[in-house]
């Protein structure tokens, strides 16, 4: 069974194709299933902003044997990458069922090789391995700063656009793409203040496939031990993208260190205050993985320990998408190593890897 139908998701669901495994079908037994929350294709990227353009994504790879088709540097993100992921689900007529909502993940019994439960609202599934692909998206992460603001704040995750802040002034937190975006667009119609907790890490020279794989690995040395991921993004610094030289050319990225509290009309340093007109936090996300809790997985340093993407833990579960692959190019190797270790735990594709155990 897949959990989640973004990138990783659907790219875990291509590799069990590929190897043999069963899709599944209604009103019969047997079969791998994706399962997945959203109401139509596209994951998270159906929720982006209108104003993320393609020629703005901070980084995009295809998902394995069907290239996106040449885009329009100017369509909207949230339209083109949902668009391709319906291509593709029907391309590999991978079995997706939405939308349901995995609600929580148990096993069966103590036995190691006992089946896992999936409990959503739409009944409870059992399977022999699972593969977990929810992303970040769905837990917008905003810290807490004592005082109280009594202006409009919103995440990332809400932000719409710079339209709704013409002739404003904005503060934006955040030191990673997400905030260069949100200064690009709202510094070129309104005031806008930058203020990161600890100053911004900045990558000179391109992103070559050495450099990758160093900041990779140190992200998978932080999931070996167990503690709580960071993004690849994080580590990679920020780099000379369409939005930050857009951001750059506009004199944005004069960045503030982060202020000691909220007030009513704005935000303080000390004695100095600044009133605001709108908060941003483009503060990251957390993983979306508290419907695995009743497995037991999380070790003593707040994250879930991985071997590869496998759980150390709980070898039938594997996490894409997660720490090391939560990039468009790591979801699609991650999906594939969960794979080959799932058919090196299970054998031989055997029909029955995720089959509805009850309906309500």
């Amino acid at each position: 069974m897949v959990v989640g139908a973004g990138q990783a998701g659907l790219s875990a669901a291509y590799h069990l194709r590929r190897r043999g495994f069963a899709p599944y079908r209604a009103g019969a037994d047997g079969g791998f299933v994706v399962l997945d929350a959203g109401t139509t294709p596209g994951g998270a990227w159906a929720h982006r902003a209108p104003s993320l353009r393609m020629a703005t994504v901070h980084g995009f790879h295809d998902l394995p044997d069907f290239e996106l088709p040449e885009p329009d540097p100017g369509a909207p993100a949230r339209e083109v990458v949902p668009g391709y992921f319906t291509a593709y689900e029907a391309k590999h007529a991978l079995p997706v069922v939405r939308p349901v909502h995995v609600r929580a993940v148990r096993s069966a019994s103590d036995r190691p090789d006992a089946r896992l439960l999936v409990e959503t609202d739409a009944g409870t599934w059992s399977a022999r391995a699972l593969i977990n692909a929810t992303g970040t998206w769905t837990r917008p992460f905003l810290p807490h700063y004592p005082g109280h603001f009594g202006g409009r704040q919103l995440h990332y995750a809400e932000y719409r656009g710079p339209e709704e802040f013409a002739g404003q002034r904005v503060l934006v937190v955040g030191g990673g793409a997400s905030a260069v975006q949100v200064l690009s667009e709202v510094a070129a119609v309104g005031e806008t203040v930058w203020v990161t907790r600890t100053p911004p890490v900045y990558h000179e020279g391109p992103f070559t496939p050495e450099y990758g794989r160093a900041v990779v690995a140190k992200v998978e040395e932080r999931v070996r031990q167990g503690l709580p991921v960071r993004s690849v993004v994080s580590v990679t610094g920020l780099g000379p993208s369409v939005a930050y030289r857009r951001a750059e050319e506009l004199g944005a990225l004069h960045r503030r260190p982060m202020f000691d509290r909220l007030t009513e009309h704005g935000v303080a340093w000390g004695e100095q205050e600044l009133p605001v007109d709108a908060i941003v936090w483009a503060t990251g996300f957390r993983p979306e993985v508290g419907h695995l809790a009743p497995l037991g997985l999380r070790s003593p340093g707040g994250g879930i320990a991985l071997t590869g993407t496998r759980a150390s833990a709980d070898p039938r579960v594997h996490l894409v998408g997660y720490g090391p692959s939560a990039s468009t190019v790591g979801a699609n190797r991650a999906g594939r190593a969960a794979v080959r270790d799932i058919v090196a735990l299970l054998g031989s594709p055997a029909g029955e890897a995720a089959v509805p155990a009850q309906r309500s």
